[in-house]
């Protein structure tokens, strides 16, 4: 999976298993701000509209992911 990420260009931060025999080094502020994303879309998706994109216009599906990041921010 690493070779797969590596070859898009990406950098990959997943952590290794601690049982590993090679334990592969991983940034791990980067690890976590990834991992905020993550849990952010995670949120987002808890809102029905935005998870099934009932919006067929774009820009009102964009109106629909801001008061939903708004919410989700709130809360």
């Amino acid at each position: 999976m690493r070779d797969f990420i590596k070859e898009r260009g990406a950098k990959p931060v997943i952590p290794p298993k601690k049982n590993r025999k090679v334990q592969y080094r991983y940034d791990k502020e980067l690890y976590k701000t990834r991992n905020r994303v993550e849990r952010f879309f995670c949120r987002l998706k808890d809102f029905r509209r935005v998870a099934t994109r009932y919006d067929r216009q774009p820009y009102i599906f964009m109106a629909a992911v801001f008061i939903a990041s708004i919410v989700a921010f709130w809360l």
